[in-house]
Protein backbone atom coordinates (compact mmCIF):
# COMPACT_ATOMS: atom_id res chain seq x y z
CA UNK A 1 0.00 0.00 0.00
CA UNK A 2 0.92 3.52 -0.90
CA UNK A 3 2.53 5.83 2.11
CA UNK A 4 0.58 8.55 2.65
CA UNK A 5 2.37 12.11 3.57
CA UNK A 6 1.75 12.79 7.14
CA UNK A 7 1.28 16.20 6.07
CA UNK A 8 -2.18 18.06 5.69
CA UNK A 9 -1.17 19.78 2.01
CA UNK A 10 -0.95 17.25 0.20
CA UNK A 11 -0.99 17.80 -3.94
CA UNK A 12 -4.31 16.37 -3.87
CA UNK A 13 -6.10 18.59 -1.26
CA UNK A 14 -4.44 21.40 -3.52
CA UNK A 15 -5.69 20.42 -6.87
CA UNK A 16 -8.72 19.40 -5.20
CA UNK A 17 -8.75 22.65 -3.92
CA UNK A 18 -8.29 24.11 -7.17
CA UNK A 19 -11.13 22.34 -9.22
CA UNK A 20 -14.21 22.69 -6.27
CA UNK A 21 -13.17 26.01 -5.76
CA UNK A 22 -13.64 27.56 -9.43
CA UNK A 23 -16.43 25.03 -10.29
CA UNK A 24 -18.28 25.70 -6.81
CA UNK A 25 -17.34 29.97 -8.29
CA UNK A 26 -19.55 29.48 -11.17
CA UNK A 27 -22.43 27.46 -9.21
CA UNK A 28 -22.95 30.07 -6.46
CA UNK A 29 -23.77 32.72 -9.41
CA UNK A 30 -26.46 31.47 -10.89
CA UNK A 31 -29.01 33.29 -8.41
CA UNK A 32 -26.95 36.18 -9.61
CA UNK A 33 -28.72 35.67 -13.52
CA UNK A 34 -32.61 35.32 -12.63
CA UNK A 35 -33.46 38.27 -13.47
CA UNK A 36 -31.87 39.29 -16.14
CA UNK A 37 -32.49 36.41 -18.27
CA UNK A 38 -36.23 36.17 -16.81
CA UNK A 39 -36.32 39.86 -17.84
CA UNK A 40 -34.62 39.09 -21.20
CA UNK A 41 -37.48 36.26 -22.03
CA UNK A 42 -40.33 37.45 -19.84
CA UNK A 43 -40.68 34.64 -18.18
CA UNK A 44 -42.15 33.74 -14.95
CA UNK A 45 -39.90 33.63 -12.06
CA UNK A 46 -40.58 29.75 -11.56
CA UNK A 47 -39.40 28.86 -15.27
CA UNK A 48 -35.77 30.09 -14.62
CA UNK A 49 -36.37 28.12 -10.90
CA UNK A 50 -37.10 25.10 -12.53
CA UNK A 51 -34.08 25.26 -14.71
CA UNK A 52 -32.19 25.76 -11.48
CA UNK A 53 -33.83 22.87 -9.57
CA UNK A 54 -33.49 20.02 -12.42
CA UNK A 55 -29.64 21.10 -12.64
CA UNK A 56 -29.59 20.51 -8.54
CA UNK A 57 -31.40 16.99 -8.99
CA UNK A 58 -29.26 15.95 -12.29
CA UNK A 59 -26.08 16.81 -9.64
CA UNK A 60 -27.64 14.34 -6.93
CA UNK A 61 -27.96 11.73 -10.08
CA UNK A 62 -25.12 12.24 -11.24
CA UNK A 63 -22.86 11.97 -7.77
CA UNK A 64 -23.10 8.80 -7.29
CA UNK A 65 -22.97 7.48 -10.80
CA UNK A 66 -19.63 9.84 -11.18
CA UNK A 67 -18.33 8.51 -7.71
CA UNK A 68 -18.84 5.08 -9.26
CA UNK A 69 -17.11 6.03 -12.42
CA UNK A 70 -13.68 7.25 -10.36
CA UNK A 71 -14.08 4.09 -8.09
CA UNK A 72 -14.24 1.79 -11.02
CA UNK A 73 -12.25 3.99 -14.15
CA UNK A 74 -10.34 6.15 -12.32
CA UNK A 75 -11.17 9.42 -10.44
CA UNK A 76 -9.25 11.44 -13.26
CA UNK A 77 -11.32 10.62 -15.99
CA UNK A 78 -13.99 10.92 -13.42
CA UNK A 79 -13.01 15.14 -13.16
CA UNK A 80 -12.15 15.18 -17.09
CA UNK A 81 -15.89 13.84 -17.64
CA UNK A 82 -17.30 16.41 -15.50
CA UNK A 83 -15.68 19.45 -16.96
CA UNK A 84 -16.30 18.45 -20.13
CA UNK A 85 -19.91 18.44 -19.75
CA UNK A 86 -20.19 21.52 -16.80
CA UNK A 87 -18.61 23.85 -20.20
CA UNK A 88 -20.41 22.06 -22.88
CA UNK A 89 -24.29 22.65 -20.69
CA UNK A 90 -22.88 26.38 -20.44
CA UNK A 91 -22.13 26.94 -23.54
CA UNK A 92 -25.07 25.51 -25.37
CA UNK A 93 -27.37 27.67 -22.66
CA UNK A 94 -25.92 30.69 -23.54
CA UNK A 95 -27.29 29.68 -27.11
CA UNK A 96 -31.04 28.96 -25.24
CA UNK A 97 -33.94 31.08 -25.82
CA UNK A 98 -36.87 28.83 -24.48
CA UNK A 99 -37.43 27.53 -20.51
CA UNK A 100 -37.62 24.10 -21.59
CA UNK A 101 -34.15 24.43 -23.78
CA UNK A 102 -32.67 26.05 -20.27
CA UNK A 103 -33.81 23.43 -18.52
CA UNK A 104 -32.85 20.16 -20.40
CA UNK A 105 -29.60 21.69 -20.52
CA UNK A 106 -29.42 22.07 -17.02
CA UNK A 107 -28.92 18.62 -17.21
CA UNK A 108 -25.70 18.72 -18.27
CA UNK A 109 -24.82 21.11 -16.36
CA UNK A 110 -25.85 19.41 -12.95
CA UNK A 111 -24.04 16.39 -14.02
CA UNK A 112 -20.44 18.46 -15.00
CA UNK A 113 -21.34 19.64 -11.31
CA UNK A 114 -21.30 15.99 -10.08
CA UNK A 115 -18.02 14.84 -11.80
CA UNK A 116 -16.21 18.03 -10.71
CA UNK A 117 -17.87 18.26 -7.00
CA UNK A 118 -18.06 16.95 -3.75
CA UNK A 119 -18.48 13.27 -4.30
CA UNK A 120 -15.49 12.69 -6.19
CA UNK A 121 -13.04 15.43 -5.07
CA UNK A 122 -13.64 14.80 -0.98
CA UNK A 123 -13.09 10.70 -1.89
CA UNK A 124 -10.06 11.59 -3.17
CA UNK A 125 -8.93 13.55 -0.93
CA UNK A 126 -10.37 11.19 2.13
CA UNK A 127 -8.18 8.61 0.60
CA UNK A 128 -4.71 11.02 0.07
CA UNK A 129 -5.40 11.77 3.79
CA UNK A 130 -4.14 9.99 7.05
CA UNK A 131 -6.74 9.09 9.47
CA UNK A 132 -5.45 11.87 12.06
CA UNK A 133 -5.66 14.58 9.12
CA UNK A 134 -8.69 13.21 7.08
CA UNK A 135 -11.73 15.48 9.29
CA UNK A 136 -9.47 18.53 8.42
CA UNK A 137 -8.18 17.67 4.85
CA UNK A 138 -12.14 17.31 4.07
CA UNK A 139 -13.09 20.41 5.94
CA UNK A 140 -10.15 22.52 3.58
CA UNK A 141 -11.10 21.08 0.36
CA UNK A 142 -14.71 21.94 1.38
CA UNK A 143 -13.54 25.67 2.33
CA UNK A 144 -12.13 25.50 -1.05
CA UNK A 145 -15.76 25.77 -2.28
CA UNK A 146 -17.13 28.43 -0.38
CA UNK A 147 -13.73 30.28 -1.08
CA UNK A 148 -15.11 30.26 -4.83
CA UNK A 149 -18.51 31.60 -3.41
CA UNK A 150 -16.93 34.56 -2.26
CA UNK A 151 -15.99 35.87 -5.67
CA UNK A 152 -18.51 33.95 -7.80
CA UNK A 153 -21.58 36.12 -7.68
CA UNK A 154 -20.04 39.64 -7.39
CA UNK A 155 -17.62 38.35 -10.19
CA UNK A 156 -20.78 37.52 -12.56
CA UNK A 157 -22.06 40.64 -11.40
CA UNK A 158 -19.38 42.70 -12.56
CA UNK A 159 -19.23 40.85 -16.35
CA UNK A 160 -23.09 41.54 -16.42
CA UNK A 161 -22.10 45.23 -16.45
CA UNK A 162 -20.09 44.45 -19.53
CA UNK A 163 -21.15 41.90 -20.94
CA UNK A 164 -24.78 40.21 -22.06
CA UNK A 165 -25.46 36.93 -19.76
CA UNK A 166 -24.69 34.79 -22.85
CA UNK A 167 -20.78 35.95 -22.85
CA UNK A 168 -20.54 35.17 -19.32
CA UNK A 169 -21.72 32.64 -19.88
CA UNK A 170 -19.02 31.04 -22.21
CA UNK A 171 -16.10 32.65 -19.62
CA UNK A 172 -17.46 30.72 -17.51
CA UNK A 173 -17.28 27.46 -19.30
CA UNK A 174 -13.52 28.70 -20.46
CA UNK A 175 -12.76 28.82 -16.77
CA UNK A 176 -14.33 25.44 -15.95
CA UNK A 177 -12.29 23.87 -18.53
CA UNK A 178 -9.17 25.60 -17.85
CA UNK A 179 -9.64 24.36 -13.85
CA UNK A 180 -8.24 21.24 -15.59
CA UNK A 181 -4.97 22.30 -15.34
CA UNK A 182 -4.99 21.04 -11.56
CA UNK A 183 -5.73 17.32 -12.87
CA UNK A 184 -1.71 16.52 -12.52
CA UNK A 185 -1.81 17.22 -8.58
CA UNK A 186 -4.64 15.04 -8.58
CA UNK A 187 -3.12 11.15 -8.01
CA UNK A 188 -4.61 9.59 -4.92
CA UNK A 189 -3.49 6.05 -3.87
CA UNK A 190 -6.32 3.30 -3.07
CA UNK A 191 -6.17 3.87 0.70
CA UNK A 192 -8.21 0.77 2.00
CA UNK A 193 -8.16 -2.30 4.15
CA UNK A 194 -7.43 -5.77 2.71
CA UNK A 195 -10.48 -6.96 3.49
CA UNK A 196 -12.03 -3.88 2.22
CA UNK A 197 -10.82 -4.39 -1.33
CA UNK A 198 -11.68 -8.03 -1.57
CA UNK A 199 -15.47 -6.22 -0.97
CA UNK A 200 -17.85 -6.05 -3.85
CA UNK A 201 -18.99 -2.44 -4.46
CA UNK A 202 -22.84 -4.28 -3.91
CA UNK A 203 -21.88 -6.20 -0.68
CA UNK A 204 -20.85 -2.75 0.73
CA UNK A 205 -24.09 -0.74 -0.29
CA UNK A 206 -26.30 -3.79 0.57
CA UNK A 207 -24.93 -3.53 4.13
CA UNK A 208 -25.15 0.02 4.16
CA UNK A 209 -28.85 0.12 3.08
CA UNK A 210 -29.66 -2.40 6.11
CA UNK A 211 -28.21 0.15 8.50
CA UNK A 212 -30.82 2.51 9.85
CA UNK A 213 -27.94 5.07 10.73
CA UNK A 214 -27.36 5.10 6.96
CA UNK A 215 -30.74 6.29 6.09
CA UNK A 216 -30.97 8.99 8.68
CA UNK A 217 -27.58 10.26 7.47
CA UNK A 218 -29.39 10.44 4.16
CA UNK A 219 -32.89 11.61 5.39
CA UNK A 220 -30.74 14.32 7.62
CA UNK A 221 -28.87 15.91 4.48
CA UNK A 222 -32.20 16.42 2.33
CA UNK A 223 -32.85 20.03 4.69
CA UNK A 224 -29.32 21.10 3.59
CA UNK A 225 -29.79 20.77 0.30
CA UNK A 226 -33.05 22.67 0.45
CA UNK A 227 -31.94 25.77 2.44
CA UNK A 228 -28.49 26.40 0.78
CA UNK A 229 -30.09 25.86 -2.86
CA UNK A 230 -33.21 28.04 -2.27
CA UNK A 231 -30.87 30.69 -0.88
CA UNK A 232 -28.31 30.22 -3.77
CA UNK A 233 -31.15 30.90 -6.54
CA UNK A 234 -33.40 33.58 -4.80
CA UNK A 235 -31.55 35.59 -1.96
CA UNK A 236 -29.88 38.34 -4.86
CA UNK A 237 -33.84 38.33 -5.87
CA UNK A 238 -35.25 38.24 -2.90
CA UNK A 239 -33.17 41.16 -1.20
CA UNK A 240 -34.01 43.19 -4.65
CA UNK A 241 -37.13 43.29 -4.34
CA UNK A 242 -38.00 43.33 -0.67
CA UNK A 243 -34.80 45.33 0.54
CA UNK A 244 -35.28 48.69 1.90
CA UNK A 245 -33.00 51.46 0.10
CA UNK A 246 -28.86 51.47 0.34
CA UNK A 247 -28.22 54.63 2.23
CA UNK A 248 -26.37 57.38 0.68
CA UNK A 249 -23.06 57.69 1.70
CA UNK A 250 -23.55 54.54 4.41
CA UNK A 251 -21.20 51.75 4.34
CA UNK A 252 -22.52 50.16 1.64
CA UNK A 253 -22.35 53.16 -0.29
CA UNK A 254 -18.99 53.42 0.34
CA UNK A 255 -17.65 50.30 -0.89
CA UNK A 256 -19.44 50.86 -4.02
CA UNK A 257 -23.08 49.11 -3.64
CA UNK A 258 -25.75 51.36 -4.01
CA UNK A 259 -28.10 48.96 -5.09
CA UNK A 260 -30.07 46.13 -4.09
CA UNK A 261 -29.12 44.08 -6.94
CA UNK A 262 -25.31 44.32 -5.98
CA UNK A 263 -26.34 43.38 -1.70
CA UNK A 264 -28.05 40.57 -3.43
CA UNK A 265 -24.57 39.44 -4.84
CA UNK A 266 -22.71 40.77 -1.81
CA UNK A 267 -25.05 38.62 0.60
CA UNK A 268 -23.88 35.48 -1.55
CA UNK A 269 -20.15 36.51 -0.93
CA UNK A 270 -20.50 37.21 2.41
CA UNK A 271 -22.05 33.28 3.15
CA UNK A 272 -18.93 31.93 1.38
CA UNK A 273 -16.61 34.23 3.37
CA UNK A 274 -18.15 32.97 6.31
CA UNK A 275 -18.00 29.47 5.22
CA UNK A 276 -14.39 29.09 4.67
CA UNK A 277 -14.36 29.84 8.67
CA UNK A 278 -17.32 27.63 9.34
CA UNK A 279 -16.34 25.04 7.51
CA UNK A 280 -12.50 24.64 8.51
CA UNK A 281 -13.34 24.63 12.54
CA UNK A 282 -16.36 21.79 11.50
CA UNK A 283 -13.19 19.48 9.96
CA UNK A 284 -11.18 21.08 13.13
CA UNK A 285 -13.93 19.77 15.22
CA UNK A 286 -15.01 16.99 13.38
CA UNK A 287 -11.95 14.71 14.59
CA UNK A 288 -12.10 15.72 18.29
CA UNK A 289 -16.30 15.31 19.01
CA UNK A 290 -18.76 13.52 18.00
CA UNK A 291 -19.76 13.91 14.46
CA UNK A 292 -23.64 13.31 14.16
CA UNK A 293 -23.74 16.00 17.34
CA UNK A 294 -21.78 18.52 15.50
CA UNK A 295 -24.39 18.17 12.64
CA UNK A 296 -27.42 18.15 15.04
CA UNK A 297 -26.13 21.53 16.53
CA UNK A 298 -25.54 22.85 13.10
CA UNK A 299 -28.79 22.35 11.65
CA UNK A 300 -30.28 23.61 14.93
CA UNK A 301 -28.30 26.97 14.68
CA UNK A 302 -29.96 26.88 11.05
CA UNK A 303 -33.21 26.56 11.71
CA UNK A 304 -32.96 29.32 14.62
CA UNK A 305 -31.32 31.82 12.21
CA UNK A 306 -33.57 31.32 9.42
CA UNK A 307 -36.40 32.04 11.86
CA UNK A 308 -35.27 35.12 13.32
CA UNK A 309 -34.49 36.59 9.81
CA UNK A 310 -38.38 36.20 8.55
CA UNK A 311 -39.72 37.34 11.52
CA UNK A 312 -37.47 40.89 11.64
CA UNK A 313 -38.15 43.62 9.06
CA UNK A 314 -35.53 43.24 6.46
CA UNK A 315 -33.09 45.90 5.90
CA UNK A 316 -28.95 46.31 4.99
CA UNK A 317 -28.29 45.24 8.06
CA UNK A 318 -30.22 42.12 8.94
CA UNK A 319 -28.98 40.82 5.21
CA UNK A 320 -25.87 41.13 6.71
CA UNK A 321 -25.94 39.69 9.95
CA UNK A 322 -28.24 36.64 8.18
CA UNK A 323 -25.14 35.99 5.41
CA UNK A 324 -22.46 36.14 8.07
CA UNK A 325 -24.50 33.83 10.40
CA UNK A 326 -26.11 31.30 8.22
CA UNK A 327 -22.23 31.61 6.10
CA UNK A 328 -20.62 29.97 9.78
CA UNK A 329 -22.77 27.39 8.88
CA UNK A 330 -23.00 26.49 5.30
CA UNK A 331 -20.99 24.11 4.24
CA UNK A 332 -19.85 23.17 7.82
CA UNK A 333 -22.36 19.93 7.12
CA UNK A 334 -20.78 18.36 4.54
CA UNK A 335 -17.02 17.72 6.06
CA UNK A 336 -18.72 15.95 9.03
CA UNK A 337 -21.35 13.97 6.80
CA UNK A 338 -18.95 12.67 4.12
CA UNK A 339 -16.11 11.97 7.19
CA UNK A 340 -19.03 10.07 8.87
CA UNK A 341 -19.92 8.06 5.86
CA UNK A 342 -15.85 7.44 5.61
CA UNK A 343 -15.88 6.44 9.46
CA UNK A 344 -19.03 4.11 9.63
CA UNK A 345 -18.62 2.27 6.21
CA UNK A 346 -14.68 2.77 5.00
CA UNK A 347 -13.18 4.58 2.28
CA UNK A 348 -13.43 1.77 -0.52
CA UNK A 349 -16.45 2.73 -2.02
CA UNK A 350 -16.96 6.35 0.24
CA UNK A 351 -17.46 8.10 -3.16
CA UNK A 352 -20.10 5.97 -4.09
CA UNK A 353 -21.88 5.66 -0.73
CA UNK A 354 -21.51 9.60 0.14
CA UNK A 355 -22.76 10.20 -3.78
CA UNK A 356 -25.78 8.50 -2.29
CA UNK A 357 -26.82 10.35 0.51
CA UNK A 358 -25.57 13.75 -1.37
CA UNK A 359 -28.82 12.49 -3.57
CA UNK A 360 -31.26 13.45 -0.86
CA UNK A 361 -29.27 16.57 -0.26
CA UNK A 362 -29.97 17.25 -4.13
CA UNK A 363 -33.59 16.21 -3.63
CA UNK A 364 -34.26 18.95 -1.09
CA UNK A 365 -31.82 21.25 -3.36
CA UNK A 366 -34.86 20.73 -6.51
CA UNK A 367 -37.80 21.13 -4.08
CA UNK A 368 -36.38 24.35 -2.68
CA UNK A 369 -35.32 25.53 -5.60
CA UNK A 370 -38.10 24.85 -7.70
CA UNK A 371 -40.44 25.48 -4.87
CA UNK A 372 -39.45 28.94 -4.16
CA UNK A 373 -39.84 29.87 -7.49
CA UNK A 374 -43.86 28.25 -7.43
CA UNK A 375 -44.93 29.59 -4.34
CA UNK A 376 -43.09 32.85 -5.47
CA UNK A 377 -45.39 33.13 -8.48
CA UNK A 378 -48.98 31.86 -6.80
CA UNK A 379 -48.25 34.03 -3.62
CA UNK A 380 -46.12 37.16 -4.57
CA UNK A 381 -42.91 36.41 -1.83
CA UNK A 382 -41.19 34.02 -0.42
CA UNK A 383 -42.29 33.87 3.34
CA UNK A 384 -43.94 30.45 3.21
CA UNK A 385 -40.78 28.80 1.66
CA UNK A 386 -38.87 30.27 4.29
CA UNK A 387 -40.79 28.44 6.67
CA UNK A 388 -40.97 24.95 5.45
CA UNK A 389 -36.84 25.35 5.71
CA UNK A 390 -37.10 26.11 9.42
CA UNK A 391 -38.88 23.07 9.73
CA UNK A 392 -36.98 20.63 7.55
CA UNK A 393 -33.77 22.36 9.40
CA UNK A 394 -35.61 21.10 12.83
CA UNK A 395 -36.47 17.71 11.29
CA UNK A 396 -32.71 17.30 10.33
CA UNK A 397 -31.30 18.55 13.79
CA UNK A 398 -33.45 15.83 15.25
CA UNK A 399 -33.10 12.57 12.60
CA UNK A 400 -28.78 12.49 13.54
CA UNK A 401 -29.12 12.24 17.42
CA UNK A 402 -29.83 8.46 16.60
CA UNK A 403 -27.23 7.80 14.33
CA UNK A 404 -24.85 4.79 15.42
CA UNK A 405 -21.69 6.64 15.18
CA UNK A 406 -19.43 3.06 15.08
CA UNK A 407 -17.66 1.20 12.03
CA UNK A 408 -19.79 -1.51 10.65
CA UNK A 409 -18.37 -5.28 10.71
CA UNK A 410 -16.88 -6.20 7.52
CA UNK A 411 -17.73 -9.60 5.74
CA UNK A 412 -14.95 -11.69 6.21
CA UNK A 413 -13.57 -13.41 2.90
Amino acid sequence: MTKVSPSIFTPVLIGGCIIMMLGFAIRASFGVFQIPIAEEFGWPRAEFSLAIAIQNLAWGIGQPIFGAIAEKMGDRKAIILGALMYAAGLVLSSFAVTPGGHQLLEILVGFGIAGTGFGVILAIVGRASSDENRSMSLGIATAAGSAGQVFGAPAAELLLGFFPWQTVFLIFAAVMLASLFALPMMRAPKMASKQELEESMGTVLLRAFKDPSYMMIFLGFFSCGYQLAFITAHFPAFITEVCGPIAAGGVLAGMGITTTSGLGALAISLIGLANIGGTLLAGYLGKRYTKKYLLAAIYTGRTVIAAWFILVPMTPTTVIIFSLAMGSLWLATVPLTSGLVAHIYGLRYMGTLYGIVFFSHQLGSFLGVWLGGRLYDVTGDYTLVWWVGVGVGAFSAIVHLPVREKRTQLVAA
